[in-house]
């Protein structure tokens, strides 16, 4: 038997390897571009920074040094020059291909940081696996600009998985549709009508300001946010404000707000303030043809019919009055059921001999105020 040289034996020595092949190497040096690899054969390995990762900007020496020890599968045997093709991306791609369908298969929930916020959704990458979430799965309400999810960490489930299309759906919008249900079920299990909450408000319209609770959103109509007038809730609050609000109805899903409190109600002390007989001052509030409406103190208002106005006779009360204007009156009518007062000046001068005689309350016209407020109302519609 004829004996093997010793190039025969080293050769038999050295393992073999084939395409697709996963085998492990030690770092034998690194270049900004490109890893060698000793994998046991008898060429070196070679792993370009394409074939490590798909972020160009990574410089190879930053991730990897000389020593480590890596796996990879083998792409190509000889590359033409003698050396072994490797690829790392490749195999952690197989490898996130099996994580993926496993999390969809499982229901279960991912976390990954969003790489990219394209047109239609966000891009994030799980095992060097790209998932898509498209922007009507991203929230359970459409958001228009996706930009402030650039770079954060979000939790979403794998809603389609189809490896042959490279095609990956992420779907985040069920995850915080059942966060939502959670916390509503908590908070509607813990407030109830009369309580003080904490809120913060979330959005602002033309009649009210929607305040989020933390789990619901309750309307704080425009009627409800002062005892005072409230011209209009934008020139009063913004989005982002914090309140405390006294949760004044709740219906089913739907709760309704309010900022007057009853201990800064302004009407508490009223019967005494503005009883009738007090002079009184106030500011003119606004004005319609029958008369003038006082603003004798936040929410408090009362109205100076216009034959109350002056001795002479006034036409309107804008011929002689106007809004912001102070004036000073006698209280006539106080009913404190309907809130309602009626002022005079008038009753403020002393009577001319002549009308001595008559009865006390001659200078002062009986007014139906139900009636002129609900004419007021009118005018307004």
């Amino acid at each position: 038997m004829s004996e093997l040289t010793f190039e025969q034996m080293l050769e038999d020595s050295i393992k073999t390897i084939h395409a697709g092949e996963v085998v492990e190497g030690t770092v034998i040096d690194v270049k900004s571009d490109e890893i060698v690899l000793n994998i046991g054969y008898k060429s070196d390995g070679i792993l370009t920074k394409n074939e490590y990762t798909n972020d160009s900007s990574v410089d190879l020496r930053d991730v990897v040094k000389v020593g480590d020890t890596m796996e990879v599968k083998v792409l190509k045997v000889n590359d033409g020059e003698g050396q072994v093709v490797l690829t790392y991306k490749r195999l952690a791609a197989d490898r996130g291909n099996k994580r993926i369908e496993e999390a969809y298969n499982n229901k279960e929930v991912l976390k990954a940081t969003v790489a990219q916020v394209l047109e239609g959704g966000l891009s994030v990458v799980v095992d060097e696996v790209r998932i898509f979430i498209p922007a009507s799965l991203v929230s359970d309400t459409y958001e228009k600009d996706l930009s402030k999810y650039a770079g954060q960490e979000i939790e979403f489930v794998i809603s389609e998985y189809n490896p042959k299309r490279r095609r990956y759906i992420g779907d985040r919008r069920q995850l915080v549709a059942a966060q939502k249900a959670e916390l509503q079920k908590e908070l509607f299990a813990r407030i109830h009508e009369g309580d003080i909450v904490e809120g913060v408000v979330k959005n602002v319209t033309d009649f009210g300001a929607f305040v989020d609770l933390g789990g619901a959103d309750g309307l704080l109509h425009i009627s409800e946010m002062s005892w005072g007038r409230v011209e209009h809730p934008k020139k009063v609050f913004k989005v982002g404000d914090k309140l405390k609000v006294l949760i004044k109805e709740i219906s089913g899903n739907k709760i309704a707000l309010s900022l007057k409190f009853d201990d800064a109600n302004p009407w508490k002390d009223a019967a005494s303030k503005y009883a009738v007989g007090n002079v009184v001052t106030g500011k003119v509030a606004r004005m319609t043809d029958f008369g003038a409406f006082i603003e004798l103190e936040p929410g408090v208002d009362a109205l100076l019919h216009v034959s109350q106005i002056a001795k002479e006779h006034i036409e309107k009360p804008a011929d002689v009055l106007s809004v912001g204007e102070e004036v000073t009156a006698k209280v006539v009518d106080f009913n404190e059921d309907d809130k309602k007062i009626s002022l005079s000046i008038k009753a403020m001068f002393a009577p001319e001999p002549a009308e001595e005689e008559e009865d006390a309350d001659a200078d002062v016209v009986p007014v139906d105020i139900d009636a002129v407020i609900a004419a007021q109302e009118e005018d307004e519609q």
